[in-house]
């Protein structure tokens, strides 16, 4: 029940720089940043294995994925006579970070220091530093610097 209230109260701020502070103040994922925008209404199954660094914007309908119930069907198939347990993890963001629209994050993945998560990726592993990064899989696709050197260009034309 809880987690429905915490839910409803964040979808009272529209802005989502104003959403992620209130994250903050109530100690709802590990740790949040500053200068975070978190425009996804969607909370985590277990925020608290969410770790957030400075100067992360995360768009909408990202999800991220802290755990899987597979354990739950293997361990209803007597053949198998085993007892699985279930399986989590946390999700480290750094510094400087966009995340695009439609993401999903599973769980025990860093993402590292200035990097750009193109939409619709899925993020299945370790993202390294200064990269763009896009696909499912999500991998490396270019670099940060060549990112903000094209995009430099573009406001001079």
């Amino acid at each position: 029940m809880n987690r429905i209230l915490i839910q409803l109260r964040s979808a009272m701020y529209r802005d989502g720089v104003k959403r992620a502070d209130w994250y903050r103040r109530k100690g709802i994922f590990g740790a949040i940043g500053e200068q975070v925008m978190i425009q996804s209404f969607r909370l985590p199954y277990n925020a608290k294995e969410i770790f957030i660094g400075d100067n992360v914007r995360i768009a909408s309908d990202v999800i991220f994925i802290t755990h899987d119930v597979v354990h739950k069907m293997l361990n209803n198939i007597p053949e198998l006579d085993y007892t699985f347990q279930e399986k989590q993890g946390s999700i480290n963001i750094g510094n400087n970070v966009f995340i695009g629209e439609n993401t999903r994050i599973l769980y025990n993945v860093t993402i590292g220091n200035n990097v750009i998560v193109g939409a619709g990726s899925v993020v299945t592993k370790a993202l390294p530093d200064n990269t763009v990064c896009a696909g499912n899989p999500c991998r490396p696709i270019g670099s940060f610097g060549s990112f903000v050197e094209k995009r430099k260009n573009m406001n001079r034309e």
